[in-house]
């Protein structure tokens, strides 16, 4: 195939790249489960996070609304029971959910000086889904809080 100059073959070639996306954007849309993370990708991150130690269940509460309109601003709020000393800390937070195209919504890394071991914040969500909070201690040890929530309006629609 020859091309009459660089331009048209540049042009030529941006349209087939945006065509091969455009189908990819709408095969997302009309079959959103391919876009999603699965309940095993969720799992297998916090394998990763873990490494395969015991997670125990307590010490933390994530509160998340039940319901939600819309998936775009969704309050997520994760407390830890820590004294927060030099000897007993929480060192690192894990934001996990099954149903977001990625499974890691956000890592906090805290130290004794963050005085507690409490974040607040606005995430996104896809889909109706469980979100699981992963709490890595000084000791080394793991414990996990989760909630449901059930998500009207989607967000999280963009391929990554």
């Amino acid at each position: 195939m020859k091309f009459d100059s660089p331009q048209k073959m540049r042009r030529r070639t941006w349209m087939q790249q945006l065509q091969k996306l455009t189908l990819l954007a709408l095969g997302a849309y009309f079959i959103p489960s391919i876009a999603l993370a699965k309940k095993e990708e969720a799992d297998e991150l916090i394998k990763q996070i873990t490494d395969g130690a015991k997670i125990q269940e307590g010490r933390v509460t994530l509160t998340i609304p039940p319901l939600v309109e819309n998936g775009n601003l969704v309050v997520l709020k994760v407390s830890v029971d820590s004294p927060m000393t030099a000897a007993d800390y929480v060192k690192a937070i894990h934001v996990i959910a099954e149903g977001n195209p990625l499974p890691n919504i956000f890592t906090a890394y805290l130290t004794p000086r963050s005085g507690t071991a409490n974040i607040t914040t606005r995430v996104r969500l896809a889909d109706s889904q469980r979100v699981w909070a992963i709490v890595q201690m000084s000791n080394g040890s793991f414990w996990q809080g989760s909630a449901e929530t059930l998500v009207t309006l989607s967000a999280c629609t963009e391929m990554v």
